[in-house]
């Protein structure tokens, strides 16, 4: 009987630990960005997406003009004057279905055009749930 409650026991701990272990991790988002009054509304409209995707992201903010910011860019090895930059699983460059969009520069068709990317909010959305379809 000792043997049989030890076995159930040792298989419901490995089922248990393999449910863990297989655990899904969020989407790591990270932003750099400057805070500054032309990108507001797009970083408006960023947190509001993000908010959506609850447990299943998790963002990390890193404002251009901060030491912390200044650390960061220096870890991504960024040093032009970019307003805004966003990684998704540690990449700017992500695949779409057949399209890979970087996400550097104001998204296609909002701020001053010279610092426009070719990625829009709903390039972002479709990769975020692309991403977290996964997960």
């Amino acid at each position: 009987m000792k043997r049989i409650t030890i076995c159930l026991f040792v298989g419901m701990l490995m089922l248990v630990f393999s449910v863990y272990a297989y655990a899904a991790k969020p989407t790591r988002v990270e932003v750099l960005y400057m805070n500054h009054g032309p990108l507001e509304d797009t970083l408006h409209t960023m947190k509001d997406l993000f908010s959506t995707y609850g447990d299943k992201l998790t963002i990390s903010w890193y404002d251009f003009d901060s030491k912390t910011g200044e650390q960061f860019m220096a870890k991504k090895g960024i040093t032009q004057h970019v307003p805004l930059v966003v990684w998704v699983d540690g990449s700017t460059a992500v695949k779409l279905g057949q399209k890979e969009i970087t996400f550097s520069g104001f998204p296609t068709g909002s701020g001053p055009a010279s610092f426009q990317g070719k990625w829009t909010l709903d390039d972002l959305e479709g990769v975020l749930d692309q991403m977290t379809a996964k997960r």
